[in-house]
């Protein structure tokens, strides 16, 4: 009897560890994009904020990196902006983004990417051409090289003891960037 409850009690441990890790993104398909990438809703919470993440997830289909990230801004993702939406203040070391919906953008460079964020002007914005008057601020981004190749955009946030981190991998590249809540 007592090494029932054990193994039990330890099933239940194991899968509630589990589970939280599982349950720490969410991402669902909106719909397919009309160059064909897939769009999805990526949502994450972080230290008590809502965090959702829209955006198109493009291939590198054997083309270059560099054909397809070319230097200055790129919208992060195919066809309509890249959306970032948050129910709380975030910080992003010294650009603060306010509670409400913001578009995301990357300028690219051979040694350092910017993380943009900008305004929704309406709903039916499209991710092109970058907007340089509808942009709130910006903030440096590490650039690394991806653990293994990626072959579609992948946005993601990883929750860490100091807030998150916001990552966007494709191909080889790895871009990184900090935040806190509040």
């Amino acid at each position: 009897m007592g090494r029932t409850v054990c193994t039990t009690v330890a099933a239940a441990i194991i899968v509630s560890v589990f589970g939280v890790a599982l349950m720490a993104q969410k991402t669902t398909q909106i719909k397919m994009g009309g160059g064909g990438s897939p769009h999805v809703k990526s949502e994450w919470t972080i230290d008590g904020a809502n965090i959702s993440i829209t955006y198109g997830r493009p291939s590198l289909k054997g083309r270059p990196e560099a054909t397809l990230m070319p230097a200055g801004p790129w919208r992060m993702g195919a066809d309509e902006p890249t959306l970032l939406t948050t129910d709380k203040p975030l910080k992003f070391g010294a650009l603060s983004v306010a509670p409400g919906t913001h578009t995301l953008n990357a300028a690219i460079g051979a040694n350092e990417w910017q993380l943009l964020v900008g305004t929704l002007a309406t709903p039916t914005q499209w991710g092109i051409p970058y907007k340089p008057d509808l942009e709130k601020g910006r903030a440096p981004m590490k650039l690394g090289t991806a653990a293994s190749p990626v072959e579609m955009v992948t946005i993601s946030i990883d929750d860490t003891p100091a807030g998150a981190t916001l990552r966007v991998e494709w191909g080889t590249k790895s871009a990184t960037i900090p935040f806190t809540v509040g």
